[in-house]
């Protein structure tokens, strides 16, 4: 009677499992995508980190699709962010550098009243997919608009919020308080110092993987725009204390910007595998629920690397490997980003991509694998063919544009194997462009423009044709500039 008893419940629990793997495979994949800050090129283990531990990230490429040639539209915070969300690059993009625009009245009367907003009626991933009828949350860094301003997340296609909706205020990880929705939620012990009782990035990590298991049995959309491993230099003393004492520190003491920190080379690598950490519970949760089947999971990073070496020692962790530039620069170093795709059953594990490919790439690519229409007015193409191992029906772009109105104003286009670069174009609208040749000169060290006058005249005429005048007069520079 026990036997047949175990027996029939066996069968039984076979075919619940069977029939919620069908509804689950009957509905639209789940999409999560992770969105570091400031990361290199180089600083996970997939991609030739040495230093720093990556477990979790590295076995997620090991279980998909490692790009090699993937752009950022941006090499800072908020333009790259725009362009991700609205799918243009950034000579069509709303928002072209940083710019802070805080309301009269301030969300909270404090000065964290955010970024330049995105308008009302902008076609954002989060309304697109909302629309498709995904569950849409995000969780971190917002950047595109304050609290109650047209940009806020909340009016951009998401139903939850949750973590720092200003940059400024994103610049310390153990704030007083984090946003919720439109409110505030005071973190216990914390006084915006060095250190506190509640670090902020774990609160985001565990709301957001709350997110994941209420939304379970409905498709979800859910944008994790991590606030690591930009600065300042800040992680809870367990994950320091397993890298303490590894290399020699050189304390950074605070300047103009940020907090001091005593052992910053290990606090840095700390933050990184912090957010490790929290994508290998957001890897168990899924196969917890039986829904990594059907999610695909990207991971990227926003721009290139912190410049702010004294703090973070890039040159010590090469986090950019054998590129040029930084955050903020239109070279390699500040612009080419990791991105890794996993979709089990779909995408062939360990795989390698050399497709050029852009952040605005991101909103076709979803729309695809969703099952719906991109807006007509995108720059980018999906890149789900490739993703898909298709490689014969996969499109291509003629080109990547920068327009970038911060550091002095900077343009950029990758074209093929050449690469054009303009710098200080605010002051100097006719600087002359530097030619790179990328299959030969990763590391952009040999200006080729001479060589190659027919190339630079190319480029030149992609320069005016691709840009359009920016809506702000602050991201106006060289021929905008009137």
């Amino acid at each position: 009677m026990q036997i047949a008893r175990t027996l029939l419940l066996l069968v039984l629990f076979t075919v619940l499992s069977l029939a919620s793997a069908t509804v689950a495979a009957d509905r639209p994949p789940n999409i999560i995508y992770i969105m570091a800050d400031d990361l290199g090129y180089n600083e996970l283990g997939c991609y030739g980190q040495k230093k720093i531990e990556t477990p979790n990230i590295d076995h997620l490429a090991s279980q998909g699709m490692r790009f090699t040639q993937h752009y950022t539209s941006a090499p800072v915070c908020a333009p790259a962010r725009c362009s991700l969300m609205t799918g243009k690059h950034a000579g069509h993009a709303l928002v072209r550098t940083n710019y802070a625009n805080h309301p009269k009245e301030y969300a909270f009367g404090d000065q964290f009243g955010g970024q330049y907003p995105l308008t009302k009626g902008t076609v954002t991933i989060g309304s697109m997919l909302k629309e498709a009828g995904y569950a849409c949350g995000a969780f971190g860094k917002w950047g595109l608009g304050g609290v109650g301003t047209s940009g806020d997340p909340l009016k951009q296609g998401f139903d939850r919020f949750f973590g720092f909706n200003c940059q400024s205020h994103a610049h310390n990880l153990y704030p007083r308080y984090l946003v919720d929705d439109d409110k505030q939620r005071f973190l216990a012990g914390n006084t915006r110092g060095l250190t506190g009782k509640t670090y902020g990035p774990q609160e985001i990590a565990d709301e957001m993987l709350a997110y994941i298991r209420s939304n379970k049995d409905k498709s979800f959309f859910v944008y994790y725009p991590t606030v690591i491993p930009h600065l300042a230099l800040q992680a809870p003393e367990k994950n320091i204390a397993h890298y303490r004492g590894r290399w020699p520190e050189t304390p950074y003491k605070k300047g103009r910007s940020y907090l001091p920190h005593p052992t910053p080379k290990a606090c840095y690598a700390a933050m990184i595998t912090f957010m490790d950490t929290q994508v290998g519970r957001m890897l168990k949760l899924l196969d917890e629920l039986e829904l990594a089947e059907n999610t695909v999971i990207m991971f990227t990073s926003d721009n290139g690397a912190t410049h702010l070496n004294l703090q973070a020692d890039v040159k010590f962790f090469e986090s950019v490997g054998p590129l040029r530039g930084l955050k903020g620069s239109v070279y390699e170093g500040g612009i080419r980003e990791p991105l890794i795709v996993r979709w089990p059953g779909r995408i062939k594990p360990g795989t390698v991509s050399d497709l050029v490919s852009a952040h605005y790439d991101a909103m076709p690519t979803l729309a695809e694998i969703a099952g719906v229409k991109p807006p007509k007015e995108t720059d980018g193409i999906s890149y789900l063919p490739t993703l898909l191992g298709k490689p014969d029906q996969q499109k291509q772009h003629a080109h990547l544009f920068w327009d970038f109105a911060g550091y002095g104003g900077q343009l950029a286009i990758r074209m093929g194997r050449w690469k054009g670069v303009k710098q200080k174009v605010a002051k100097n609208p006719d600087t002359p462009l530097e030619l790179y040749d990328l299959d030969t000169d990763i590391g952009e060290k040999t200006n080729v423009a001479a060589k190659y006058p027919e190339v630079v005249a190319k480029i030149e005429r992609l320069l005016l044709d691709d840009r359009e005048k920016p809506v702000v007069e602050r991201f106006r520079f060289g021929r905008y500039r009137d």
